[in-house]
């Protein structure tokens, strides 16, 4: 729930850069939103603040300790008299001499190179980067299963190329069905961010949840249909299966227009997992 008393701006812009001198550089929105509990929009005015802010930790002037001043000369005083300086003997400048001789022996010898330490923020970095790649390559093989069998049993249930302008333009012509990937994994894909998110109403992400698990079985469903059907040398789909894909995209429109429809009621309420 959104706190009755919210944080001012000043007071949250403060915050966020001390705790990004800790960590050596900026927070995320979603790093900042999760700690210190605030929405989007004022994640996002936070860093709109600090842009340009170097969190890198500086050096800074400490005043004198109570004992350096006391050592520090008083003008005026005796202590301004040079002191009276006592004639050594020989053997004190031996004594000095051979002093001075072991300290040079065992000076220690050149500072070694300085060794290149890897920061927090570079091996957070890495890792984000390797995990984005990953995630790439997943992505990118699930997708041409996924499109390769949408649009194939969209073709088995009667989609096809259609004139998108008849009479106007009757040239440009597209197939239709490849709105059946495009609306269904766009939209699985949506609702799970917003189920997955955290500055969601309970309703919203209530809802975001069951949907994307229906769209995902439906997806699943649909493509055991179609792998079943070409083994089985059909190419023709039977009726409810054709009817039932035939009212997909009108279901997946008012799944997507519902959920957009609960975020924008309450975009800024923050909910406790």
């Amino acid at each position: 729930m959104t706190s009755a008393y919210p944080v001012a701006m000043d007071t949250l812009v403060a915050q966020v850069k001390a705790r990004a001198i800790e960590l050596g550089e900026l927070p995320s929105r979603n790093r900042i939103k999760t700690e210190f509990k605030v929405g989007a929009p004022k994640a996002t005015a936070v860093l709109a603040e600090l842009e340009g802010f170097d969190p890198t930790r500086r050096l800074h002037a400490v005043p004198p300790t109570d004992f350096e001043r006391a050592a520090e000369p008083v003008h005026g005083t005796e202590s301004d008299q040079p002191a009276p300086v006592e004639p050594t003997s020989p053997a004190a400048t031996t004594e000095q001499g051979d002093a001075e001789q072991v300290d040079s022996a065992v000076s220690p010898g050149p500072a070694p190179a300085p060794v290149a330490v890897t920061t927090v923020g570079t091996r957070r970095r890495e890792r984000v980067w390797t995990h984005s790649l990953a995630l790439l390559m997943i992505a990118v093989s699930a997708f041409v299963a996924i499109w390769g069998g949408w649009v194939g049993l969209g073709t088995l249930t009667g989609f096809g190329e259609v004139a998108l302008l008849p009479g106007i333009v009757d040239g440009f012509t597209i197939d239709s069905a490849i709105t059946l990937p495009l609306g269904m994994e766009a939209y699985a894909a949506f609702a799970l961010r917003v189920w997955l998110t955290g500055t969601r109403t309970r309703t919203a992400r209530r809802f975001a949840k069951w949907s994307a698990i229906g769209a995902l079985a439906l997806g699943g469903f649909g493509q055991v249909a179609y792998h079943l059907m070409t083994a089985a040398g059909i190419t023709v789909a039977p009726w409810g299966i054709t009817t039932f894909v035939s009212c997909l995209p009108v279901a997946v429109l008012g799944c997507a227009a519902a959920l957009l429809h609960l975020l924008r009621e309450h975009p800024d309420e923050e909910v406790t997992r």
